[in-house]
């Protein structure tokens, strides 16, 4: 039997189609690109925004296509928001949630057995309990995810994200300790600990676990030697946190810190829970205690009831604080979130033009950053080897580093000067073979 994985969306999909991809090799299952006919095709949707919701549809169709005879499972945020609407989709057979993915081979070996389509949710606004579906075997040596939290808690006007997930649940460390220790056997040098509100790990546990916590616990495993962590809030750097995370040897100097807007009104209706004021402080203070830090954040460009003056404001805040880089998002209206039914909508013409304003900025600032690392030397964790031969790898503070080597060198930290910026990455050259 053949089967076929589509993701959509942010790493914690990624990572859980890695997990089940698993799970299907244990049943035997072989595992095929989603372009050849397969026997199941799995599609792990997003629903963050509409555009996410038409491309998991239309993956069922390119699937339903390769094979009209293919079981066509959808899994995840899609899923779990909007049941009816999926199960109708033509070519359907199995519509899963984001708390019982496990399920999965079971839901297609009843549905073999009845050849009647197959539902299954969980309330995960009620559901408290951690799903522990974790990757044991792994196909490459280079950086790995670990899912230590899901759901969320906060929110946020534009965001269905807490109807989808559900409320903030958090792995227990004794499995994080595990599956790290599982990591660094199978040769992975690099963790990033992600979730959909990292920041919000170990308040639902009995036992006194925090982030900060794990950090400690992870830097003393033997074989890992980086620590990252995906996206995190500003309130998480308190006075005692950046001393604990100071203090460890294996933490990257790199910081994805959500923002949206630099403006506070706009903060307020997108009900955040922090000002710019506060966001600014937390990036001094990061600055103030790690060398060579790069800050990274994500924008929403033409939220509605954002003017002229609220969008030169935010333009102006990552004009003066200088971050790394700014992924910048258009605003996009969801069904069913408190801002679709906010005043003001912002043009689509004018979302464009705030969003290239925003991108140029980025990108300016970016290569700033990379002009101010150029002539230092930085141990390189190169990931992949390019088709012109050269070798793609980034640096503890996250700068994307080219270089030449006739050595093999994929899967290998190097110790690496960076020479020259060629736009957006560093040119290097190899000093530690």
């Amino acid at each position: 039997m053949k089967v076929a994985f589509s993701t959509l969306g942010c790493r914690v999909n990624i990572y859980e189609t890695e997990a089940l991809i698993e799970l299907f090799k244990e049943e035997g299952y072989q595992i095929v690109d989603f372009g050849e006919k397969a026997d199941v095709y799995v599609i792990n949707s997003c629903t963050v925004t509409n555009m996410g919701d038409k491309k998991s549809r239309q993956m069922v169709h390119r699937a339903h296509r390769l094979n009209e005879d293919a079981i066509i499972a959808m899994v995840g945020c899609y899923s779990q928001i909007k049941p009816d609407e999926v199960s109708k989709i033509p070519g359907i057979n199995i519509v899963l949630g984001t708390r019982n993915k496990k399920e999965i081979i079971n839901l297609i070996n009843k549905f073999k057995e009845e050849r009647k389509n197959q539902v299954s949710l969980k309330d995960v606004i009620k559901d408290k309990i951690f799903e522990d579906i974790r990757v044991k075997n792994y196909d490459n040596r280079t950086r790995a995810f670990i899912k230590i939290q899901d759901g969320c808690n906060n929110f946020c006007s534009y965001c269905l994200i807490p109807y989808a997930r559900g409320a903030s649940v958090s792995k227990p460390l004794a499995g994080i300790i595990e599956e790290v220790k599982d990591l660094s056997e199978n040769g992975f040098k690099e963790i990033i600990l992600s979730g959909i509100d990292v920041s919000s790990y170990g308040k639902d546990l009995e036992e006194d676990i925090t982030l900060v916590r794990v950090f400690e616990v992870i830097d003393k495993i033997d074989g890992i030697e980086r620590i990252r962590i995906g996206s995190i809030g500003p309130e998480f750097f308190t006075d005692e946190n950046i001393m604990r995370l100071k203090a460890l040897k294996k933490l990257c100097p790199h910081f994805h810190i959500s923002l949206q807007s630099g403006c506070n009104e706009t903060l307020k209706r997108m009900n955040r829970h922090y000002t710019a004021q506060e966001y600014s402080e937390a990036v001094n203070k990061l600055r103030e205690n790690f060398s060579d830090i790069s800050i990274t954040t994500d924008i929403i460009a033409g939220f509605p009831g954002e003017t002229v003056e609220e969008f030169n404001e935010t333009y102006s805040f990552l004009q003066n604080i200088k971050l790394t880089k700014t992924h910048v998002f258009k605003y996009s209206v969801r069904e069913g979130t408190r801002a679709a039914k906010l005043p003001d909508m912002v043009s689509a013409s004018e979302k464009e033009e705030r969003s290239k304003k925003l991108i140029e900025l980025s990108d300016k600032l970016e290569n700033e950053f990379i002009n101010k690392n150029l002539g230092l030397s930085y141990d390189v964790l190169y990931e992949k080897r390019l088709d012109d031969g050269m070798y793609d790898g980034y640096t503890p503070n996250y700068i994307r580093v080219i270089s030449d080597s006739a050595a093999d060198i994929e899967d290998r930290i190097i110790k690496t000067k960076l020479e020259k910026n060629i736009n957006l990455a560093a040119k290097g050259k190899i000093e530690g073979i």
